[in-house]
């Protein structure tokens, strides 16, 4: 999964491929030729996130970790920690409600003033040139800033942890550095509520009913969880929905000033580019048929939602446009899917931050060829390096908008 077809090649066509020659369910191997499976099949996807009883979120059952170094590139994404994540049965229920909750009471109005707020304040910096790189100097930003002034951060501190963010992200230099601001950022703020709380996601995940079974480690590592996962899937959905708008001649006559094109975009890019590609994953807790294919216990799945979104199966024509149609695979499914508070509060932030741009630059426009756009070397997410554009130069509007 980390050779060029997955890294620089048509991925789409790679799936097709795949599911060509192997089926719904495909050998992969990972860094260091692990071997694992890759559920290309839609259907296959709904049943296995759909019987957590038969493929596990625990991977202690995996049957290669004799072959596993310490080391090992990969081991956030299948080492078992402390957080959510990894948590399963009644326990996983229970905790997910914490969280669902904590997230739920995020006031929709309020989510909205923040991302435009924070939206503006982005463009401010970079408005008056004319041109601008819509990764780096916003769709990386805007998240992080949002979820960090709705977990309780002040906006100093919001803006201070962004960089943290974006580097346990990127998982490269500065992620270990990265994390370990983070963690402590998330420990005082943690401990501030708990002596005076207030109307924000860390107040509610150490007062909800639930908190007294989780330890404290364990509530910080869903806020890191939470603010990580939240920041990097959204920024993804902001600047593919932003590429598909001023690339796709299906949204290029209402780009400049319909509303209605931007729901209609970012509901196509968690079809056709969604930002969570492959995920790993799920661990078989017995012997067990799936799509033709003999699983053994212990052995490691991993989901592609980019190739069951495109399964023919249930959509035969790859060209035609899905709508409003929201069966898609890009949240996940089951127990472990992102929560839907998580979902609703990343489509607040991403639609807003979309409008806000379209609004203050109108006439925005890439500054390359569509076939310059790079996009960044992961089998699993999907985001590009850089989305450069230029625009007529307006002036800023601070907070006063």
């Amino acid at each position: 999964m980390f050779g060029p077809g997955f890294i620089s090649g048509d991925r789409g066509q790679l799936y097709r491929d795949m599911r060509e020659k192997h089926g719904p369910i495909a050998p992969v191997t990972l860094i260091g030729d692990v071997p694992a499976w890759l559920v290309l099949g839609y259907r296959e996807l709904h049943q296995i996130t759909g019987n957590p009883a038969l493929f596990t979120r625990d991977s202690s059952v995996w049957n290669m970790w004799d072959r596993i170094p310490h080391d090992w590139p990969l081991m956030p994404m299948v080492g078992r920690q402390p957080s959510i994540l990894y948590e399963v049965g009644d326990r996983h229920e229970r905790r997910s409600a914490l969280v669902g909750d904590a997230l739920r009471g995020v006031d929709p109005f309020e989510l909205r003033t923040h991302s435009e707020q924070h939206a503006d304040e982005l463009i401010d910096g970079f408005c008056s040139r004319g041109e601008a790189d819509l990764i780096d100097e916003y769709a990386m930003k805007l998240p992080a800033l949002v979820l960090a002034r709705i977990f309780g951060f002040t906006d100093d501190d919001g803006s201070a942890l962004v960089p943290s963010i974006n580097a346990v992200v990127d998982g490269a230099e500065g992620a270990l550095e990265g994390r370990q601001h983070l963690q402590r950022a998330m420990g005082t703020l943690l401990r501030s509520r708990a002596i005076a709380p207030a109307g924000d996601v860390a107040t509610r995940m150490q007062t909800h009913p639930n908190s007294a079974e989780f330890s404290s480690e364990e509530i910080l590592e869903d806020m890191m969880v939470n603010i990580v996962s939240g920041h990097q899937p959204t920024a993804d959905w902001i600047s593919n929905s932003l590429r598909l708008m001023l690339t796709d001649d299906r949204f290029a006559a209402s780009l400049a000033g319909g509303r209605a094109s931007v729901g209609e975009a970012m509901n196509e890019v968690l079809w056709e580019e969604t930002p969570t590609q492959n995920i790993a994953g799920r661990w078989a807790t017995r012997d067990a048929q799936l799509g033709g294919r003999r699983i053994q216990a212990g052995d490691l799945l991993v989901l592609s939602f980019a190739a069951a979104n495109a399964d023919p199966q249930i959509r035969p024509d790859q060209h035609s446009f899905t709508g409003g149609n929201s069966a898609f695979f890009s949240f996940g499914h089951g127990s472990h899917r992102c929560p839907y508070p998580a979902q609703e509060i990343a489509e607040g932030i991403a639609r807003t931050g979309i409008e806000v741009l379209l609004d203050r630059l109108p006439d925005v426009d890439l500054a390359v060829g569509e076939g310059e756009l790079v996009w960044r070397p992961s089998p699993f997410l999907r985001g590009l390096e850089s989305l450069p554009v230029t625009f007529t130069p307006t002036s800023a509007v601070g907070r006063s908008r």
